[in-house]
């Protein structure tokens, strides 16, 4: 449920196509060409739509997709 959420985010956020092949495993840099910008913007979106904070060195440390779940998460 998380992880579907997160991936509708980041469809969303980057203009990618509903079938975009993002897993657990993907990363935001390097497998989806996110820049520090999109980066910042999905994290936002993230945090209005589970009502959680992420601190910047916490996102920092997000290395994939599934990092990111995890940490809402465990926050939620």
């Amino acid at each position: 449920m998380v992880f579907e959420k997160i991936k509708e985010i980041i469809i969303e956020q980057l203009g990618l196509e509903d079938d975009a092949d993002i897993t657990m495993q993907t990363s935001l840099m390097r497998d989806l060409e996110a820049d520090s910008l999109d980066a910042v913007e999905i994290i936002m979106a993230i945090e209005d739509e589970f009502d959680v904070e992420i601190p910047d060195e916490d996102a920092e440390a997000f290395k994939n997709i599934g990092d990111i779940v995890r940490y809402v998460e465990e926050k939620m």
